[in-house]
Protein backbone atom coordinates (compact mmCIF):
# COMPACT_ATOMS: atom_id res chain seq x y z
CA UNK A 1 0.00 0.00 0.00
CA UNK A 2 1.31 3.47 -1.06
CA UNK A 3 -0.21 7.16 0.14
CA UNK A 4 -0.41 10.62 -1.60
CA UNK A 5 -0.59 13.44 0.89
CA UNK A 6 -1.57 17.14 0.04
CA UNK A 7 -3.42 20.15 2.03
CA UNK A 8 -6.64 19.34 0.76
CA UNK A 9 -8.33 16.98 -1.82
CA UNK A 10 -11.53 17.52 -3.67
CA UNK A 11 -14.23 13.90 -2.73
CA UNK A 12 -17.47 14.36 -4.12
CA UNK A 13 -18.48 16.14 -0.68
CA UNK A 14 -16.22 18.70 -1.37
CA UNK A 15 -12.87 19.76 -0.40
CA UNK A 16 -10.87 17.94 2.83
CA UNK A 17 -7.76 18.08 4.35
CA UNK A 18 -5.07 17.89 5.33
CA UNK A 19 -5.60 14.35 3.97
CA UNK A 20 -3.82 11.06 2.97
CA UNK A 21 -5.09 8.84 0.53
CA UNK A 22 -3.98 5.00 0.39
CA UNK A 23 -3.77 3.24 -2.35
CA UNK A 24 -3.74 -0.81 -2.96
CA UNK A 25 -3.92 -2.53 -6.33
CA UNK A 26 -4.49 0.78 -8.38
CA UNK A 27 -8.13 1.69 -6.48
CA UNK A 28 -8.06 4.33 -3.47
CA UNK A 29 -8.52 2.32 -0.33
CA UNK A 30 -8.73 5.38 1.77
CA UNK A 31 -9.21 8.97 2.38
CA UNK A 32 -8.15 9.96 5.52
CA UNK A 33 -7.14 12.93 7.96
CA UNK A 34 -3.58 13.57 8.51
CA UNK A 35 -1.65 15.56 11.05
CA UNK A 36 1.53 14.56 9.15
CA UNK A 37 3.23 17.15 7.10
CA UNK A 38 2.42 17.66 3.79
CA UNK A 39 2.89 19.16 0.64
CA UNK A 40 1.00 22.33 -0.14
CA UNK A 41 -1.21 21.06 -2.76
CA UNK A 42 -4.54 20.66 -3.77
CA UNK A 43 -5.30 16.84 -5.04
CA UNK A 44 -8.35 16.60 -7.58
CA UNK A 45 -9.48 13.33 -9.95
CA UNK A 46 -6.83 12.76 -12.87
CA UNK A 47 -7.87 14.83 -16.20
CA UNK A 48 -10.05 13.24 -18.78
CA UNK A 49 -9.64 15.13 -21.98
CA UNK A 50 -12.58 14.03 -25.14
CA UNK A 51 -10.83 15.83 -27.35
CA UNK A 52 -6.83 15.11 -28.65
CA UNK A 53 -5.94 15.15 -31.90
CA UNK A 54 -2.23 15.47 -31.36
CA UNK A 55 0.80 17.79 -29.17
CA UNK A 56 3.26 19.07 -30.43
CA UNK A 57 4.20 17.35 -33.38
CA UNK A 58 2.85 14.28 -33.26
CA UNK A 59 -0.79 14.08 -34.97
CA UNK A 60 -2.80 11.18 -33.59
CA UNK A 61 -4.46 10.00 -37.00
CA UNK A 62 -0.60 8.75 -38.06
CA UNK A 63 1.01 7.97 -34.67
CA UNK A 64 2.61 4.55 -34.75
CA UNK A 65 5.11 2.96 -32.70
CA UNK A 66 7.04 5.43 -30.28
CA UNK A 67 4.78 8.06 -31.34
CA UNK A 68 2.45 7.19 -28.36
CA UNK A 69 5.36 6.37 -25.74
CA UNK A 70 5.50 10.29 -26.40
CA UNK A 71 2.28 11.42 -26.13
CA UNK A 72 1.73 9.40 -22.70
CA UNK A 73 4.34 11.68 -21.08
CA UNK A 74 3.33 14.70 -22.65
CA UNK A 75 -0.23 13.91 -21.47
CA UNK A 76 0.63 12.78 -18.13
CA UNK A 77 3.19 16.32 -17.82
CA UNK A 78 -0.21 18.28 -18.11
CA UNK A 79 -2.58 16.00 -15.94
CA UNK A 80 -4.19 13.64 -18.01
CA UNK A 81 -5.20 10.12 -17.00
CA UNK A 82 -7.71 9.50 -19.92
CA UNK A 83 -8.36 10.83 -22.91
CA UNK A 84 -9.83 10.17 -26.50
CA UNK A 85 -7.46 10.57 -29.77
CA UNK A 86 -9.58 12.73 -31.98
CA UNK A 87 -9.82 11.82 -35.89
CA UNK A 88 -10.83 15.45 -37.73
CA UNK A 89 -12.70 15.35 -41.23
CA UNK A 90 -11.11 13.00 -43.40
CA UNK A 91 -12.29 10.63 -47.13
CA UNK A 92 -13.93 7.54 -45.25
CA UNK A 93 -11.50 5.37 -46.36
CA UNK A 94 -8.89 6.64 -44.28
CA UNK A 95 -10.24 5.87 -41.44
CA UNK A 96 -9.84 2.36 -40.51
CA UNK A 97 -6.05 2.47 -40.53
CA UNK A 98 -6.21 5.02 -38.12
CA UNK A 99 -8.26 3.48 -35.88
CA UNK A 100 -7.01 0.04 -36.07
CA UNK A 101 -3.46 1.98 -34.75
CA UNK A 102 -5.52 3.71 -32.17
CA UNK A 103 -6.99 -0.06 -30.75
CA UNK A 104 -3.45 -1.22 -31.16
CA UNK A 105 -2.30 1.84 -28.87
CA UNK A 106 -5.44 1.76 -25.98
CA UNK A 107 -4.06 -2.06 -25.51
CA UNK A 108 -1.00 -0.93 -23.98
CA UNK A 109 -0.25 -2.00 -20.42
CA UNK A 110 1.32 -0.13 -17.40
CA UNK A 111 0.74 3.03 -16.11
CA UNK A 112 -0.02 5.43 -18.54
CA UNK A 113 -3.08 7.68 -19.81
CA UNK A 114 -6.03 5.24 -20.73
CA UNK A 115 -7.32 5.88 -24.00
CA UNK A 116 -10.99 5.68 -23.63
CA UNK A 117 -11.69 5.24 -27.47
CA UNK A 118 -11.45 7.55 -30.11
CA UNK A 119 -12.99 10.77 -31.31
CA UNK A 120 -14.29 10.91 -34.71
CA UNK A 121 -14.57 14.94 -35.23
CA UNK A 122 -16.31 14.51 -39.32
CA UNK A 123 -16.89 14.04 -41.55
CA UNK A 124 -20.65 14.17 -41.30
CA UNK A 125 -20.17 17.93 -40.52
CA UNK A 126 -22.81 20.60 -41.15
CA UNK A 127 -23.06 24.23 -41.91
CA UNK A 128 -20.58 25.91 -39.74
CA UNK A 129 -17.13 23.70 -40.65
CA UNK A 130 -14.70 25.97 -39.62
CA UNK A 131 -10.98 24.50 -40.68
CA UNK A 132 -12.59 21.15 -41.37
CA UNK A 133 -11.86 20.69 -45.44
CA UNK A 134 -15.79 21.13 -46.90
CA UNK A 135 -14.42 18.82 -50.05
CA UNK A 136 -14.30 16.15 -47.86
CA UNK A 137 -17.69 17.16 -45.71
CA UNK A 138 -20.39 14.44 -46.60
CA UNK A 139 -23.92 13.42 -45.64
CA UNK A 140 -24.25 10.75 -42.95
CA UNK A 141 -23.61 6.96 -44.46
CA UNK A 142 -25.67 4.88 -42.00
CA UNK A 143 -23.68 1.61 -42.86
CA UNK A 144 -20.28 3.13 -42.27
CA UNK A 145 -21.68 4.16 -38.95
CA UNK A 146 -22.52 0.38 -38.38
CA UNK A 147 -19.41 -1.05 -39.38
CA UNK A 148 -17.65 1.24 -36.53
CA UNK A 149 -15.20 -0.92 -34.30
CA UNK A 150 -15.54 -0.66 -30.74
CA UNK A 151 -12.90 1.42 -30.11
CA UNK A 152 -15.13 4.78 -31.86
CA UNK A 153 -16.04 6.13 -28.32
CA UNK A 154 -17.08 9.72 -29.40
CA UNK A 155 -18.76 11.18 -32.82
CA UNK A 156 -19.08 14.69 -33.64
CA UNK A 157 -21.23 15.82 -35.95
CA UNK A 158 -23.87 17.75 -37.01
CA UNK A 159 -27.54 16.92 -36.53
CA UNK A 160 -29.30 19.01 -39.51
CA UNK A 161 -27.92 16.27 -42.13
CA UNK A 162 -30.15 14.02 -44.02
CA UNK A 163 -30.11 10.45 -41.53
CA UNK A 164 -28.77 12.52 -38.88
CA UNK A 165 -31.10 11.35 -36.86
CA UNK A 166 -30.92 7.99 -37.69
CA UNK A 167 -27.55 7.84 -36.84
CA UNK A 168 -27.75 9.76 -33.64
CA UNK A 169 -30.12 6.95 -32.75
CA UNK A 170 -27.56 4.00 -33.55
CA UNK A 171 -24.63 5.13 -32.18
CA UNK A 172 -26.35 5.82 -28.77
CA UNK A 173 -27.71 2.37 -28.85
CA UNK A 174 -24.33 0.80 -29.06
CA UNK A 175 -23.12 3.40 -26.39
CA UNK A 176 -21.12 5.77 -28.47
CA UNK A 177 -20.86 9.16 -27.13
CA UNK A 178 -22.89 11.61 -29.88
CA UNK A 179 -22.35 15.52 -29.53
CA UNK A 180 -23.88 18.10 -32.28
CA UNK A 181 -21.47 20.14 -33.97
CA UNK A 182 -19.58 22.48 -36.56
CA UNK A 183 -23.40 23.15 -37.26
CA UNK A 184 -25.57 25.36 -38.04
CA UNK A 185 -28.73 23.51 -37.27
CA UNK A 186 -31.83 25.42 -35.84
CA UNK A 187 -33.25 24.71 -32.01
CA UNK A 188 -36.22 22.52 -32.52
CA UNK A 189 -33.47 19.82 -35.47
CA UNK A 190 -31.23 19.96 -32.07
CA UNK A 191 -33.75 19.37 -29.55
CA UNK A 192 -34.62 16.30 -32.13
CA UNK A 193 -31.26 15.36 -31.91
CA UNK A 194 -31.17 15.73 -28.03
CA UNK A 195 -34.74 13.38 -28.24
CA UNK A 196 -32.28 10.72 -30.03
CA UNK A 197 -29.58 10.03 -27.89
CA UNK A 198 -27.01 13.06 -28.29
CA UNK A 199 -25.62 14.09 -25.09
CA UNK A 200 -22.74 17.08 -25.66
CA UNK A 201 -22.06 19.82 -27.89
CA UNK A 202 -18.67 19.79 -29.42
CA UNK A 203 -16.84 22.91 -28.45
CA UNK A 204 -19.72 25.39 -27.69
CA UNK A 205 -20.10 28.36 -29.66
CA UNK A 206 -17.36 27.64 -31.58
CA UNK A 207 -18.41 26.44 -35.30
CA UNK A 208 -22.05 26.99 -34.29
CA UNK A 209 -24.51 29.41 -35.23
CA UNK A 210 -24.38 32.26 -32.30
CA UNK A 211 -27.14 32.90 -30.25
CA UNK A 212 -30.01 34.90 -31.07
CA UNK A 213 -33.13 35.96 -29.33
CA UNK A 214 -35.72 34.77 -32.19
CA UNK A 215 -33.49 31.65 -33.36
CA UNK A 216 -31.65 29.94 -30.53
CA UNK A 217 -30.06 27.64 -32.82
CA UNK A 218 -27.91 25.21 -31.12
CA UNK A 219 -26.06 27.28 -28.91
CA UNK A 220 -29.55 28.00 -27.48
CA UNK A 221 -30.66 23.81 -27.44
CA UNK A 222 -26.92 23.43 -25.67
CA UNK A 223 -27.58 25.89 -22.59
CA UNK A 224 -31.01 25.49 -22.00
CA UNK A 225 -31.42 21.41 -22.43
CA UNK A 226 -30.73 19.60 -19.18
CA UNK A 227 -30.01 16.77 -21.42
CA UNK A 228 -26.95 17.98 -22.78
CA UNK A 229 -23.82 18.73 -21.85
CA UNK A 230 -21.43 21.23 -23.64
CA UNK A 231 -17.53 20.87 -24.02
CA UNK A 232 -15.55 24.32 -23.94
CA UNK A 233 -12.32 25.32 -25.37
CA UNK A 234 -10.86 27.40 -22.67
CA UNK A 235 -7.42 28.91 -24.05
CA UNK A 236 -9.17 32.37 -24.10
CA UNK A 237 -8.69 32.67 -27.71
CA UNK A 238 -11.39 30.77 -28.60
CA UNK A 239 -13.77 32.00 -26.39
CA UNK A 240 -13.37 35.11 -23.95
CA UNK A 241 -13.69 34.72 -20.51
CA UNK A 242 -17.06 36.13 -19.80
CA UNK A 243 -18.52 33.32 -22.08
CA UNK A 244 -16.48 30.29 -19.75
CA UNK A 245 -18.36 32.09 -16.83
CA UNK A 246 -21.69 32.63 -19.16
CA UNK A 247 -21.68 28.77 -19.47
CA UNK A 248 -20.69 27.71 -16.15
CA UNK A 249 -23.72 29.67 -14.65
CA UNK A 250 -26.29 28.51 -17.33
CA UNK A 251 -24.84 24.71 -17.34
CA UNK A 252 -23.11 24.10 -13.79
CA UNK A 253 -20.10 21.88 -13.66
CA UNK A 254 -22.16 18.53 -14.01
CA UNK A 255 -22.53 19.25 -17.56
CA UNK A 256 -19.54 21.43 -18.54
CA UNK A 257 -16.91 19.36 -19.76
CA UNK A 258 -12.97 21.27 -20.53
CA UNK A 259 -11.26 19.75 -23.95
CA UNK A 260 -8.23 20.60 -25.37
CA UNK A 261 -8.84 20.07 -28.79
CA UNK A 262 -5.11 20.26 -29.00
CA UNK A 263 -3.54 19.63 -32.13
CA UNK A 264 0.03 18.67 -33.93
CA UNK A 265 0.30 22.46 -34.46
CA UNK A 266 4.72 22.05 -34.63
CA UNK A 267 3.95 19.41 -37.52
CA UNK A 268 2.10 21.87 -38.95
CA UNK A 269 -0.90 19.76 -39.63
CA UNK A 270 -3.99 18.10 -38.46
CA UNK A 271 -4.66 14.88 -40.52
CA UNK A 272 -4.65 16.58 -44.28
CA UNK A 273 -5.39 20.09 -42.89
CA UNK A 274 -2.11 22.52 -43.19
CA UNK A 275 -2.16 24.97 -39.93
CA UNK A 276 0.21 27.56 -38.79
CA UNK A 277 0.62 29.08 -35.48
CA UNK A 278 2.73 32.24 -35.32
CA UNK A 279 0.59 33.40 -32.63
CA UNK A 280 0.34 30.26 -30.47
CA UNK A 281 -3.11 29.64 -31.73
CA UNK A 282 -2.89 26.95 -34.11
CA UNK A 283 -4.89 28.65 -37.42
CA UNK A 284 -5.63 28.05 -41.75
CA UNK A 285 -3.63 30.43 -43.73
CA UNK A 286 -7.10 32.60 -43.70
CA UNK A 287 -6.73 33.05 -40.08
CA UNK A 288 -9.42 30.49 -39.34
CA UNK A 289 -8.89 28.78 -35.97
CA UNK A 290 -7.73 25.18 -36.26
CA UNK A 291 -7.91 23.18 -32.91
CA UNK A 292 -5.56 24.78 -30.12
CA UNK A 293 -2.44 24.39 -28.31
CA UNK A 294 -3.67 24.29 -24.73
CA UNK A 295 -3.32 21.53 -22.15
CA UNK A 296 -5.21 20.61 -19.38
CA UNK A 297 -3.62 21.94 -16.84
CA UNK A 298 -3.82 25.45 -18.15
CA UNK A 299 -7.33 24.94 -19.05
CA UNK A 300 -8.23 24.67 -15.63
CA UNK A 301 -6.34 27.79 -14.54
CA UNK A 302 -7.76 29.57 -17.07
CA UNK A 303 -11.53 28.93 -16.27
CA UNK A 304 -10.14 29.63 -12.35
CA UNK A 305 -7.81 32.87 -13.10
CA UNK A 306 -9.26 34.51 -15.85
CA UNK A 307 -12.93 33.42 -15.89
CA UNK A 308 -13.61 33.42 -11.82
CA UNK A 309 -14.68 29.91 -11.66
CA UNK A 310 -14.24 28.10 -8.34
CA UNK A 311 -11.22 25.18 -8.57
CA UNK A 312 -13.56 23.03 -8.21
CA UNK A 313 -16.20 23.18 -10.79
CA UNK A 314 -13.21 23.37 -13.09
CA UNK A 315 -12.05 20.06 -11.18
CA UNK A 316 -14.95 18.35 -12.07
CA UNK A 317 -15.36 20.04 -15.58
CA UNK A 318 -12.15 18.23 -16.66
CA UNK A 319 -12.73 15.03 -14.56
CA UNK A 320 -15.44 13.92 -13.31
CA UNK A 321 -18.05 14.94 -15.72
CA UNK A 322 -16.08 13.78 -18.98
CA UNK A 323 -15.80 10.46 -17.04
CA UNK A 324 -19.60 9.96 -16.65
CA UNK A 325 -20.42 10.80 -20.09
CA UNK A 326 -17.41 7.67 -21.27
CA UNK A 327 -19.50 5.87 -18.95
CA UNK A 328 -15.95 5.53 -16.99
CA UNK A 329 -17.42 5.11 -13.52
CA UNK A 330 -14.12 3.81 -12.07
CA UNK A 331 -12.38 7.18 -12.15
CA UNK A 332 -13.39 11.10 -12.30
CA UNK A 333 -13.66 10.98 -8.88
CA UNK A 334 -11.86 11.10 -5.22
CA UNK A 335 -13.52 8.15 -3.30
CA UNK A 336 -12.97 4.53 -1.74
CA UNK A 337 -12.87 1.91 -4.41
CA UNK A 338 -12.26 4.67 -7.30
CA UNK A 339 -9.37 4.20 -10.02
CA UNK A 340 -6.37 6.09 -8.04
CA UNK A 341 -5.81 8.28 -10.80
CA UNK A 342 -5.07 12.46 -9.05
CA UNK A 343 -3.51 15.41 -9.71
CA UNK A 344 -1.77 17.87 -7.64
CA UNK A 345 -2.23 20.99 -8.57
CA UNK A 346 0.26 24.21 -6.74
CA UNK A 347 -0.89 27.18 -5.23
CA UNK A 348 -1.05 29.03 -7.98
CA UNK A 349 -2.43 25.96 -10.32
CA UNK A 350 0.79 24.68 -11.84
CA UNK A 351 0.87 21.39 -12.43
CA UNK A 352 2.38 19.31 -9.33
CA UNK A 353 2.00 15.40 -9.88
CA UNK A 354 0.11 13.06 -11.91
CA UNK A 355 -0.43 9.65 -10.56
CA UNK A 356 -1.99 7.04 -12.98
CA UNK A 357 -3.44 3.91 -10.90
CA UNK A 358 -1.20 5.24 -7.90
CA UNK A 359 1.65 5.23 -9.78
CA UNK A 360 3.44 8.55 -10.15
CA UNK A 361 3.69 9.20 -13.66
CA UNK A 362 4.93 13.21 -13.46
Amino acid sequence: MSTISGARALTPDGWTGPVEIAVEDGHIAAIRPTDASVPDCALVPGFVDLQVNGHDDIDVATASGADWERLDKLLARQGVTTWCPTLVTAPLGSYSAALDRITVAAGRTGPRPAIAGAHLEGPFLGGRPGAHPTDLLRPVDLAWIAALPEVARVVTLAPEGDDALEAVEALSARGVLVSLGHSSATYERAIEAVDAGARLATHCFNAMDGLHHRTPGLVGAALTDDRLAISLIADLAHLHPAMLTLAFRAKGPAAVVLVTDAVAWQAGHIGTITVRADDGVPRLADGTLAGSALTMDRAVRNVVQAAGIPLAQAAVAASTTPARLLGLDDRGRLETGARADLVALSPDLALAGTWIAGHRVA
